[in-house]
């Protein structure tokens, strides 16, 4: 049974359509990527998923069911507009929080104290929330998020604004929670976030779908007709006619080939030209790329140019 299941939904405000026809379907145990720049749909979608706002056409189901309200205590979220009360102390803050999601003050305090550690802020339980960094802040939403233990966790936007060594604690505390059999969607536009933790994922653009199905579905239409070259000496053999495109960075090549048996043919041009190749890798296309290409194919050269600058 499916947690998630949208059906050609759509939403306009005023004469701007933010989301049109969308369909998607979320499992069990899953992570799924909501991905596209921004202003493409994403939180318009989300928002109608849990509720915020109802779709003009279309329908929502939670948990195998039309959507109801009763069905949210099985959800966590975390907006992309953070929102905490300043003057609070930490650990009160998720007591309240933990509260407002049915657990008892002893149940949310005894977990958010087990979470605050887990998360790396137990230092700053006592201390008021004007008092911690915007990074230390985030930690706190995404903890209050997670308090009652939901089955499907909806995440926009959560690694925004996140230092590195945060943004794998979030990453590896999202990937143990979906072993555990939960379900967990995260909007972003950081598609190589995606391309490493989503089983599967959806890309919109202009509030469209662009393409959506399992990463492993999604990899499988397209050739391993891109090459990682990198290389001293004579750089000729970018020039080679198999090769369809090439951006040389002082040594490093990124090489999209016309076909996928060009690869062997480019290297010989190289080792003609006595070129020295210290690293020589076949791979597929990544998930921008493949994003990129579909978008120009439906929106124009334009709109792809806008996902590249997002």
């Amino acid at each position: 049974m499916p947690i998630v299941e949208l059906k050609k939904i759509r939403k306009v405000y005023d004469t701007k359509v933010a989301v049109e026809g969308l369909s998607l379907t979320i499992e069990p145990g899953t992570m799924f990527g909501l991905l596209g720049p921004n202003g493409s749909g994403k939180t318009s979608s989300i928002r109608m998923m849990i509720g915020m706002t109802v779709p003009d056409s279309g329908t929502v189901s939670l948990f195998g069911r039309p959507f109801e309200r009763g069905s949210l205590h099985r959800v966590g979220y975390l907006p992309e507009e953070r929102g905490l009360y300043k003057k609070m102390k930490v650990l009160d803050q998720l007591v309240f929080l933990g509260q407002l999601h049915g657990l008892s003050e002893g149940t949310a305090r005894s977990r958010a104290k087990v979470w605050c550690e887990r998360m790396q802020i137990a230092d700053a339980m006592e201390k008021k929330t004007e008092e911690l960094s915007k990074g230390m802040q985030q930690k706190i939403q995404f903890i209050a998020a997670l308090l009652h233990e939901p089955e499907l966790i909806i995440m926009d936007e959560p690694f925004s604004g996140l230092d590195p060594v945060n943004a794998e604690l979030l990453q590896d505390t999202l990937i143990e929670l979906r072993k555990e059999g939960k379900a967990v969607l995260f909007s972003t536009h950081r598609m190589d976030q995606v391309e490493r933790m989503c089983d599967g994922i959806a890309l919109v653009s202009r509030g469209k779908l662009v393409l959506s199905g399992s990463m492993r579905e999604v990899k499988a239409e397209y050739p391993k007709n891109r090459l990682h070259v990198v290389f001293t000496g004579d750089a000729g053999f970018l020039q080679h006619p198999e090769i369809e495109e090439a951006k040389n960075y002082s040594g490093v090549a990124e090489i999209k080939l016309r076909s996928e048996a060009g690869a062997q043919a480019v290297l010989a041009e190289a080792m003609a030209r006595g070129t020295v190749i210290t690293r020589f890798e076949v791979k597929e296309p990544t998930l921008e790329e493949i994003f990129i290409e579909r978008v120009r194919a439906s929106f124009g050269d334009e709109e792809a140019r806008g996902i590249v600058d997002a």
